[in-house]
């Protein structure tokens, strides 16, 4: 897995927040947040990140992103 500094990018923590708030399914993530924009890829980043993940098309918070969120 990459090493990640201690701090998340703004928008990537607005991301963890949001899929914490209730359950997500993968539709309406990729609706919400998916992007052509290779300057603002916030979903990619935070599944190459290790932060969330897509389980039976539910997208949730790994350990790893649950920590990330915790120390906000």
């Amino acid at each position: 897995m990459p090493a990640l500094s201690t701090a998340v990018s703004t928008p990537t923590l607005e991301l963890l927040e949001w899929v914490a708030r209730r359950p997500r399914s993968y539709g309406e993530t990729m609706e919400a947040w998916r992007t052509h924009c290779p300057r603002l890829s916030v979903w990619d980043d935070a599944v190459i990140d290790g932060l969330v993940r897509v389980a039976d098309r539910r997208v949730l918070l790994t350990t790893r992103g649950q920590a990330f969120l915790g120390r906000s």
